[in-house]
């Protein structure tokens, strides 16, 4: 059975970044003082915000300045299984 997203890749990019956002509003950190505690580029930070778009290893130095490693960590965990071919292919 195949499971329906309703969201595109970017709009999901989007919310990330609206995320990652709000919690460094939270934090009262500038993306100036961000850039500087992540060692990614202000300009990448700003961009980043506006058009959900980082590379992977950006975003990854974005959440350990954020205390926010563990949420990278326990991505793709505990994924359910879509289908018993899953369960088989994976002890297979």
């Amino acid at each position: 059975m195949k499971k329906y997203i309703w969201e595109t890749p970017e709009e999901i990019n989007l919310n990330v970044a609206k995320r990652v956002r709000n919690i460094r509003r939270r934090k009262r950190i500038s993306q100036k003082e961000l850039s500087e505690r992540s060692g990614v580029s202000y300009g990448s930070i700003k961009r980043f915000e506006s058009t959900g778009n980082i590379s992977f290893i950006s975003l990854t130095r974005l959440a350990v300045a954020l205390d926010a490693a563990d949420d990278i960590r326990n991505m793709f965990t505990d994924v359910p299984y879509a289908s018993i071919e899953e369960v088989i292919n994976e002890r297979g």
